[in-house]
This record gives structure tokens, C-alpha cells and sequence, in this order.
């Protein structure tokens, strides 16, 4: 089903990199993707970030508070935003890979379209780290023919990027690196996902 024969309600679920927080404009990369979208509507757009969130937990929660916000008249559809909370918790590659599995399994089950977002890079001690976890989340999605948007590759040796993080915390992205990640999401199959003509934006 293309975008316009139902309104649009997409849930974002993930840490505060989805709601994003650090961004002076408030925007983040979710609000900057929605203001890209050329729907015949606007969407709705609902953010559900619970910062510091692992794999586990975002696994828990997402069916429960997506559902609240669906709608039965709606093209209800999930965005999952992967943050970096798995390598501070600890979690084994396997685990976080099965977590992500898990969404992604019932939301195919329930017929619920699903996009994901990848992890940025964060702090360079956890450069390596986080290039696995990404490359594993990238797997799961591609079996289950998924979208995925890699957001670590293309901005570990990015300038911008780089920048951008060394001004704030470390941590989270600013206006610049926000702005970074909702060009990738834009230009890898976003529009295709939502039956929107073509990427180019």
C-alpha cells in the first residue's frame, strides 16, 4: 500500500539519539526526515525514546506502546532507532542480534511495515565495538529484508561528523551531526518504504 490511501502514523521507537536531544533546533534526525517527506498529508510522527535504552529493553516495551498509538484506520508503521546502550550493558553480539530479530519478527508477523536506523558513531574507545554491533544489526535486518540505515560507517571518519561531537559531549550529536544522520536515512530507502516516488530530496 502506497502513502495516501490511509493517513500515515509512524511509531519511532529508541534511545534519546530518536528524540534528539542535544539538537539547539529540537528537531533531531527523526524531525528532519519527517519535514523531507512529501506525503499528501502530513504524517504523524510519534517518538517514543527512553534514553539509555539497550536492545533488551527496547524489545520489551515497543509492541505495548506502539500499539497505543496505532490506529485501525491508519498505514501504521515502526521505525526503530538502535542507539548505543548494548556496549555499555555488556551485551554479546548475540544477544543484541537476537533482540532485534525478535522486533522485527513479530512486527513481520503483525504485517507491520519496519525501518531501521542504526547506531552513530560515539566515543573512539568504543569505535570498534560499535562497528560490529552495527554490521550485526545490518545482518538481521537484510535477512528479513528490511531497510537499515548505516549510520556508523559512512560518519566514523567523517569530518562534519567528527566536529560536530568534539564541540558538545562526546556523546551526542549537535545540530550538524543530526542533520548527517537524517541525510542518510533520506537517501537509503526511505522513500521507497513508504511508496513515496524516489530519494531524491
Amino acid at each position: 500500500m502506497s502513502v495516501g490511501e490511509q493517513p500515515l502514523r509512524l511509531a519511532v521507537v529508541g534511545d534519546e539519539l530518536a528524540a534528539g536531544v542535544g539538537d539547539p533546533k529540537g528537531l533531531g534526525w527523526v524531525g528532519r526526515v519527517t519535514a523531507r517527506t512529501p506525503t499528501p498529508t502530513p504524517p504523524a510522527v510519534l517518538t517514543l525514546a527512553v534514553p539509555g535504552e539497550t536492545s533488551t529493553g527496547l524489545g520489551a516495551r515497543w509492541e505495548e506502546e506502539a500499539d497505543r498509538r496505532f490506529a485501525a484506520d491508519a498505514d501504521n508503521r515502526l521505525v526503530i532507532g538502535l542507539g548505543r546502550a548494548d556496549i555499555g550493558a555488556g551485551l554479546s553480539l548475540a544477544r543484541s542480534r537476537l533482540n532485534l530479530a525478535n522486533i522485527l519478527d513479530i512486527a513481520d508477523q503483525r504485517r507491520i511495515p519496519a525501518f531501521v536506523v542504526g547506531p552513530p558513531p560515539g566515543r573512539p574507545a568504543d569505535a570498534d565495538r560499535l562497528a560490529d554491533l552495527s554490521a550485526a544489526y545490518a545482518d538481521v535486518a537484510t535477512r528479513r529484508r528490511v531497510p537499515y540505515v548505516d549510520t556508523f560507517t559512512p560518519l566514523a571518519a567523517h569530518e562534519q561528523w567528527l566536529a560536530d561531537m568534539a564541540a558538545g559531549d562526546g556523546v551526542l550529536p549537535s545540530q550538524a551531526g543530526y542533520g548527517l544522520m537524517a541525510w542518510l536515512v533520506l537517501h537509503t530507502g526511505w522513500h521507497t518504504w513508504l511508496g513515496l516516488p524516489d530519494d531524491t530530496v
